[in-house]
């Protein structure tokens, strides 16, 4: 079937044509006829299915047709969870809509919204919307959905996991109820089916393939590899096998950066993005992906949602993804469009259990195999940096002194052999004062439970933990804090 034969436009039709697509996907030939006749829709697909288009070729048919009114008003509205989903679902409305005269404009956080303002008071006929920055629109009275024909929801599934769910109910309300609402999502949860009853209206659901398992142009592949030899094994992964676009998934922010520049010193091309970046730089870096100056993108969960980079030739879990959910997700990002493409995970022994939760949930047994040309009798590269550390005979770890603090160190040693202390009464009362400045030398253990404070409420986000939102959590743990786990509980039992 061609695009031709489901009632679009010859406009529309021109462009798709006009980007290199001839036919269209299942998921589409089944939701755009449908959405043509104006009834609500769910539908449900794994990612890499052209779930975009599907919503967004019919949207465009409708608003294709010109109005009476002298002025432009937002006649369709779209909600994404993340930036980079806004942005991609923009540049589809763009290619396809070449030789259409619809205006269309991305809203959301973390840039300068003057350019926002400037766009929305020339007047646009469609907002691509993250929530957040939307109701700070609202708020400001700067957008206007009294007159919102098309309701989108994008990712509904990843809108409850961020935590975003209230903010889309106060915008659902204030759209007309007199609407079109399409509504599309990786998976189906009892949460999102609760959502679609509150605002649909006998929507017709359309299910692509298996949810909950990946697409089949994706092979994988699960290596069993110590958590300190994981780096060893990327690099070697990436120095002996032929791989052109490579994105690789690390669970926490500060992973990703510390991945990306271990990368870069061994000579690989690599570029971090996650939330902690600016706007600015996720552009430049996603932007540099797509284009091949770089050759591997590493990247978290929630940042990761909206890279639609064509080509990407394989998916590295380099950690093992906490939520089964994920997994799918995670790996959809290749083989997207009927391409070939290769995930590999990397699981170490204390992520097993996470890959009998990857297994349970795709209901499907993996087999968990060595990398078969990595010696892993080879001892793990120690990272260069002030943050390297040695360890003493008996096995304990020490931090390796500076030039002043090992000459100090020298001086003592010198002194103790010749029988003299080694900083005389002025070092014994600085030693003294020391000791009295620590917590657990203090009488009162309040400031012992002030310091706690200060140092959990450092390692998480109360306000994702609030909204209990679990990935976001996972997502700001630093590698290098232990007892987190306990932390978290403490955390929770006093919200």
């Amino acid at each position: 079937m061609s695009f031709s034969k489901l009632g679009l436009t010859d406009q529309l039709v021109q462009g798709i044509l006009a980007t290199g697509y001839t036919a269209p996907t299942e998921i589409q030939a089944r939701a755009i006829p449908l959405a043509l006749q104006g009834k609500d829709l769910i539908g449900c697909a794994q990612t890499g299915t052209g779930k975009t288009a599907a919503f967004v070729l019919p949207l465009l048919n409708r608003l294709s047709t010109p109005t009476h009114s002298s002025r432009r008003h937002i006649r369709a509205l779209i909600l994404t969870p993340t930036r980079e989903l806004a942005q991609q679902v923009e540049d589809f409305i763009t290619s396809y809509g070449k030789f259409t005269n619809l205006q269309s404009l991305s809203v959301y956080g973390g840039v300068n919204m003057s350019n926002q303002l400037r766009r929305l008071a020339r007047g646009v006929d469609i907002v691509i919307a993250t929530p957040g920055r939307l109701l700070d629109h609202l708020q400001r009275r700067s957008i206007d959905l009294s007159k919102v024909e098309v309701l989108v929801i994008d990712e509904a599934d990843r809108m409850f996991d961020m935590g975003f769910i209230n903010d889309v109910r106060k915008i659902v309300a204030k759209v007309p109820s007199q609407r079109q609402t399409l509504l599309f999502s990786a998976t189906m949860s009892e949460e999102v089916r609760a959502l679609t009853a509150s605002i649909q209206k006998h929507p017709e659901r359309i299910e692509i393939g298996e949810r909950t398992k990946p697409v089949d142009t994706v092979t994988q592949h699960f290596y069993s590899i110590p958590q300190d030899q994981k780096m060893d094994l990327l690099f070697h992964i990436l120095d002996s096998t032929q791989m052109d676009s490579v994105l690789v998934f690390s669970r926490t922010k500060h992973g990703a950066d510390k991945i990306s520049r271990r990368l870069e010193r061994k000579g690989v091309k690599a570029i971090a993005i996650h939330s902690n970046r600016t706007q600015a730089q996720r552009d430049r870096a996603l932007a540099g992906f797509k284009q091949g100056q770089y050759k591997v993108l590493v990247a978290t969960d929630i940042a990761a949602r909206g890279i639609d980079v064509e080509g990407i030739s394989h998916v590295v879990n380099y950690d093992t993804p906490t939520f089964a959910e994920d997994y799918i997700h995670r790996i959809g990002r290749t083989g997207r469009a009927s391409l070939k493409g290769d995930a590999l995970t990397f699981v170490s022994r204390e992520e097993q259990k996470h890959l009998k939760k990857i297994e349970h949930f795709v209901e499907k047994r993996y087999e968990l195999k060595r990398y078969p040309s990595f010696d892993y009798t080879k001892k793990p590269e120690v990272p260069e940096g002030p943050q390297t550390r040695s360890r003493h005979h008996d096995g304990r770890p020490h931090h390796t002194p500076s030039n002043g603090t090992q000459r100090q160190h020298d001086e003592h040693k010198v002194a103790r052999l010749h029988g003299a202390p080694s900083g005389g009464r002025q070092d014994h009362q600085q030693r003294r004062e020391s000791s009295d400045r620590r917590p657990w030398n203090n009488s009162s253990t309040d400031h012992y439970k002030r310091k706690s404070k200060r140092e959990f409420s450092g390692s998480v986000n109360p306000k994702a933990a609030q909204e209990n939102n679990w990935r976001k959590l996972v997502e700001e743990i630093p590698d290098d804090k232990r007892s987190f786990g306990k932390k978290l509980k403490r955390l929770f039992e006093r919200i």
